[in-house]
């Protein structure tokens, strides 16, 4: 009942400021204008986008996973803690980029890296349940094949921007995207063989031998691209303190 009041007032708060520009401006370009030379105006355009975020994430999660467990919960929570932190930190280095377009990449990355994370427990728990239904199976794939598809757009994104543009942010944005689509591909490879050992008669004792190699090879790949994360953010940080 509060979320829902606070989404009315918050879109009471966005159509009253739109009215108004386009009360004294007449027309949208110059009620645009207006709207973002106004820090008053640009706030609660700002907090309704954040609002617009987290619908849209109650929504995405009701769909794919229906409802969370406490342990997925407990995780995501965790997790989210440690990524906003680390985001607090990268706006104090990319203090001159900031702007409405890199506080909305950032916050799409928050997003998708927390439905990442859901996939991942989602899908460790299919190992300890005994019965999984057809449901379980298209909410996975559908959402690891729309997590993938994102993730190689983004990564596709950041390498066009930094061909055209030079280096960048992105490059970081980039690296990003890159250790998700990681994390894609090893979720698959659980996926399909926690599939293969709930369809066969008997138990596959090869199951776990399976999966200590993928999370060997994955995680060396992992941590190969994070490491090359860190090199080109403290070389970009250098960049610009050198420009500067």
């Amino acid at each position: 009942m509060r979320a829902a009041g606070i989404t009315l007032i918050s879109l009471a708060l966005t159509t009253a400021v739109i009215g108004n520009a386009y009360y004294q401006k007449k027309q949208f370009y110059p009620s645009v204008v207006y709207i973002t030379k106004s820090n008053p105006s640009m706030a609660v355009i700002y907090v309704q986008a954040f609002i617009l975020v987290i619908l849209m994430g109650k929504l995405m999660r009701k769909v794919f996973f229906g409802q969370l467990r406490a342990a997925e919960f407990e995780h995501l929570m965790e997790r989210s803690w440690y990524a906003v932190t680390e985001t607090c930190l990268a706006f104090t280095v990319f203090r001159d980029d900031f702007s409405p377009k890199f506080v909305a990449l950032f916050t799409v990355l928050l997003f998708l890296k927390s439905f990442h994370w859901l996939a991942e427990d989602r899908v460790d728990f299919m190992e300890r349940s005994p019965v999984i239904s057809w449901l379980f199976h298209i909410r996975v794939l559908s959402l690891l094949t729309m997590l993938g598809a994102l993730d190689l757009h983004f990564v596709g994104h950041a390498y066009q921007s930094t061909v055209t543009k030079g280096a960048s942010v992105q490059l970081v944005f980039g690296f990003e995207y890159a250790i998700l689509l990681t994390i894609i591909i090893n979720i698959t490879i659980k996926y399909a063989l926690h599939t293969i050992d709930l369809n066969s008669e008997n138990p596959w004792d090869n199951k776990a031998v399976f999966l200590l190699y993928t999370e060997l090879v994955m995680g060396m790949h992992s941590d190969f691209t994070n490491m090359w994360n860190k090199a080109v953010f403290v070389l970009y940080v250098e960049l610009v303190m050198d420009i500067h």
